[in-house]
């Protein structure tokens, strides 16, 4: 015989006081075994009891030995430590423990089906969860409230509706427990108005609804539109006296966040002081860092380390999630030291935890970011494809076209599964780079994944190829698409309009109105490019306005800066003028950039000057400012001026970016800068060039230059500056 957590005697006044369960437990066993009662009439009832003591309080592997042990057992034994087995989650355990009671001829009851029927529901296993139906109709406890409910809830859990509703109308005699069940399937299958309708019925026959009804009908109200019903329900939980049950007020304060009203969130979250625990304090963290509010979220996680409130992964994913929200400026140091808190409490290597981690780093422009994002990454438990996609496109995003298919090549051989997000990002890095040759291995891929057909790979797709180049491949990429989305359609717009082919970009918007694809405030981005880049003012003028008064969306900061770039190419620095002074709010550097290049093109001194102005106060340190007007001065013979501004980047310590360009040539890109004389053969090359301008600058190039390409040396056309060769086989 065993007998955990043996002790020695205590003194008497120790005795006197309440022992913990598992003590008092283990202190029944020991009396047990020491008098023999095991064998007495009433034993197999104490060992029950201490059997159910044991897989509450002590572990699953105590209550086996207990049961092993156990002289007697009778159906409650049985039942004892199958749903002990459940409620570990060791569901092939309890299946086990079922399937030899029934060898053994022992009959079933409702406690034995609703305990592992809750396994079937947990597992999501439908097969057993069938099986077990027919024992429960062989058994007759097809009319058992009981065994029905949890019939019922095995049904909604496997998401299988129908089902769900055939045991809800055949039940006899319904209680909380069903209805919530059949509140429950409703939810989880997304159909609000039928959960709601479900509550109602529920309260017209007269059964009262409990934590977990109104735990659950709160749980579905989350859009702004739903919070006048929000604050009906928290009345009606008040005045059926569940205002102080932490499960209803939890579900409270997420309610009223996803409403959009924190404020409520926060009195809730104030009024239940007494009877938080550690979900209240992740509920109103998830509700300031959801609404943005990230001085309130860090302020309430210093609050609970104040008062010793301890923590979980849900705790440093939201307050991780609130400081990248923050900002580059402070977020990455409240950032650092948070994950430094969950390195410390054991969590930093949780997948949710570094996943909100990588993305942090990601978005943070702070030097050594993107080292400290992959660092997150590679010291992951275990990752999972957010993890992989995650780095990926931050990778991407941030303009690191080569690491970022580096690290794609690596995802192929460790993630088990890339899905269209990878695809999309792997793409994206592919245009950036102008790697025609890559993207084609990216696309193969992409085809042979099944994934070719979601909109936003095909949408990555049509853009590599039209930066790449290749318009014509692009459209193919279009035409093969489903065409439902506007994501494809802006792709091949921006394509087009890109190539300088603006026309074919407007006919394809028409073709888009036609198929009743519904535009969006990208759309007006491309056909105002498309517009802005043939000189068409006035269909240009005439999107504008009817983005408002046809379509129904406001003009945003993008917009603006399109029908700048409109005008001022057009010469009509007045308009571009009029159109900045009618914004609803204060332009940026992306507004006022346009405006300073057709200063430059048209050559208007003053409102160059006045525009610079405004971009070296919204932007001090951006260096193309200074060199833009620096070459207006220039060529305007203005050579003061243009000291003054170069004296002033000096100052500043602005300096010039170089400019750089790269090719690729079988499968190897190639990169160079500006003025780059580093290549072996740099005065043949330029000399080449510069032979080339010439033919281009004769009245009658066409021809000539026709035979100018014919006479290059062919070793010429792909000798460019090695600065960076890499090679990308993505392809087996």
């Amino acid at each position: 015989m065993f007998c955990p957590h043996g002790r020695k005697k205590s003194p008497p006044g120790l005795l006197r006081r309440r022992l913990p369960p598992i003590a008092a437990a283990a202190r029944t066993h020991g009396r047990v075994i020491k008098t023999g009662a095991a064998a007495a009439a009433a034993g197999v009832y104490i060992w029950n009891t201490i059997l159910t003591s044991y897989a509450r309080w002590s572990g699953l592997a105590d209550a086996q030995k207990l049961f092993d042990e156990a002289p007697e057992r009778d159906a409650v034994t049985w039942n004892s430590l199958i749903a002990a087995q459940v409620s570990h989650g060791a569901h092939d355990g309890a299946w086990e423990l079922f399937a030899a009671m029934m060898s053994r001829g022992l009959a079933v009851d409702q406690y034995t089906c609703g305990s592992v029927l809750k396994s079937a529901a947990g597992a999501g296993d439908v097969h057993r969860g069938r099986q077990l139906h027919s024992v429960l109709v062989k058994a007759g406890l097809e009319g058992n409230v009981f065994a029905g409910s949890a019939l019922l809830d095995m049904y909604s859990k496997c998401s299988l509706a129908e089902d769900a509703s055939s045991i809800f109308s055949s039940m006899p005699v319904r209680n909380v427990v069903s209805w919530n069940a059949m509140i429950s399937s409703r939810a989880l299958a997304g159909d609000r108005s039928a959960a709601l309708q479900l509550f109602k019925q529920m309260e017209r026959k007269g059964v009262a609804p409990d934590e977990a009804t109104f735990a659950t009908i709160l749980a579905i109200l989350d859009q702004p539109a739903w919070h006048s019903l929000t604050s009906l329900l928290h009345a009606k939980v008040i005045k059926s006296g569940w205002a102080l049950d932490t499960i209803v007020c939890n579900a409270a304060i997420t309610a009223y966040a996803q409403c959009g009203s924190i404020g409520d969130s926060r009195r809730v979250f104030l009024e239940m002081a007494t009877i938080r625990d550690l979900v209240s304090w992740n509920s109103m963290l998830a509700a300031y860092a959801c609404d943005g509010l990230v001085g309130h979220a860090l302020e309430l996680f210093a609050e609970m380390l104040g008062l010793g409130v301890g923590q979980d992964v849900y705790t440093f994913t939201s307050v991780i999630s609130s400081c990248f929200e923050e900002g580059p400026q402070h977020g990455h140091g409240h950032g650092r030291a948070v994950h430094g808190l969950a390195v410390k409490r054991g969590l930093a290597g949780r997948t949710p935890v570094s996943n909100a981690l990588i993305s942090m780093y990601i978005k943070s422009d702070h030097e050594g970011s993107i080292r400290d994002a992959v660092r997150s990454f590679d010291s992951m438990e275990k990752r999972d494809n957010v993890s992989w996609n995650s780095a990926l496109t931050g990778l991407s995003q941030r303009g690191l076209g080569e690491e970022a298919m580096k690290f794609f090549c690596r995802m192929r051989r460790g993630c088990p599964e890339i899905d269209h997000y990878a695809f999309s990002a792997a793409l994206r890095s592919c245009s950036d780079l102008a790697a025609l040759e890559l993207g084609q291995q990216v696309h193969a891929l992409l085809v042979k994944s099944g994934s070719a057909s979601n909109a936003f790979a095909a949408s990555s797709l049509i853009c590599m190829y039209s930066r790449s180049g290749a318009i014509d491949s692009a459209r193919r990429s279009f035409d093969e698409s489903s065409r439902d989305s506007s994501v494809t359609w802006n792709s091949i717009i921006f394509g087009y309009a890109q190539h300088g082919q603006a026309r074919i970009a407007l006919e394809l918007f028409s073709l888009m109105q036609e198929r009743e694809v519904k535009p969006d405030h990208i759309t007006f981005v491309a056909i105002l490019s498309a517009c802005s880049h043939i000189g068409l003012v006035e269909e240009g003028r005439k999107i504008l306005e009817a983005m408002v008064s046809v379509y129904g969306m406001e003009l945003r900061m993008e917009h603006y800066a399109c029908g700048v770039d409109l005008f001022g190419r057009a010469g009509r620095l007045h308009e571009a003028q009029k159109l900045i002074s009618s914004m609803p709010f204060k332009p940026n550097a992306m507004v006022w950039k346009p405006l300073l290049g057709a200063c430059r093109i048209h050559g208007d001194m003053e409102l160059a000057a006045r525009v610079a102005g405004q971009l070296l106060t919204l932007e001090p340190e951006e260096h193309s400012t200074y060199v833009l007007l620096s070459n207006i001065y220039a060529a305007s013979g203005r050579w003061g001026e243009r000291a003054m501004i170069q004296r002033t980047m000096r100052e500043g310590r602005v300096s010039k970016v170089p400019g750089w360009s790269w090719i690729e040539v079988k499968n190897r890109v190639r990169a160079f800068n500006a003025e780059d004389r580093s290549h072996p053969e740099a005065e043949e090359i330029y000399q080449t060039l510069q032979e080339l301008m010439q033919v281009i600058a004769m009245p009658d190039h066409d021809e000539d230059l026709d035979d100018a390409m014919n006479d290059l040396d062919p070793t010429l056309s792909q000798a460019l500056p090695p600065l960076i060769q890499h090679d990308f086989q993505c392809c087996d």
